[in-house]
């Protein structure tokens, strides 16, 4: 009898992970994102490169999508021009999104409190309050220009080249502090 048990409760566990590997599969499939309408003339020829989920303690705060045109070069991502685009999960503050901003791109190299205090201002124009299923993209130009969308919306531009290498840095720099997302931004998971 205990062989029996044994029997059945490996076939159940077998069946429902092959019911949840196919409905992961069904959602990745479902899910491919379209393009940004925002992106067919300011980054034309642009493709997804990747995407990935940002987590805290396992929830869902949002979804990344990393858009550029073939042949993009994460090692040099501040001289290409390419998109980034967060879907938000859930309703977030656009002043802590601004100032998470601040202490992530610290993450990424050293800066001065007056470019701070300059650059969280900017943020705070950029960033609105988001909702579920809000659209924040950055837009980088490669040459140091940096717009900002709110769905679909411009809510800031700055044309900074240390902003643009710190900022996208969050996301594409091997200093993150989110190595798994970068990874499947960039297509490597």
């Amino acid at each position: 009898m205990p062989d029996l048990r044994r029997r059945q409760t490996l076939c159940w566990g077998a069946s429902l992970v092959a019911l949840s590997t196919t409905a992961m599969t069904h959602d990745l499939l479902a899910a491919t994102p379209a393009i940004p309408a925002e992106l067919g003339t300011a980054l034309p020829g642009a493709r997804l490169v990747g995407t990935g989920v940002l987590r805290f303690f396992g929830l869902r705060v949002y979804e990344a999508r990393l858009w550029a045109p073939a042949g993009f070069n994460p090692q040099d991502y501040t001289r290409q021009p390419f998109a980034l685009e967060l879907v938000y999960d859930r309703k977030l503050e656009g002043e802590a999104i601004a100032e998470r901003s601040i202490a992530e791109m610290r993450r990424v190299a050293p800066f001065s409190e007056d470019q701070a205090r300059q650059w969280l201002r900017m943020m705070k124009q950029a960033f609105p309050d988001v909702a579920a299923q809000d659209r924040l993209l950055g837009l980088n130009d490669g040459t140091g220009k940096v717009v900002f969308l709110h769905n679909g919306r411009e809510t800031a531009a700055i044309d900074d080249a240390l902003y643009a290498r710190l900022f996208f840095g969050i996301w594409l720099s091997e200093q993150t502090s989110a190595p798994a997302l970068r990874a499947a931004l960039l297509g490597q998971s």
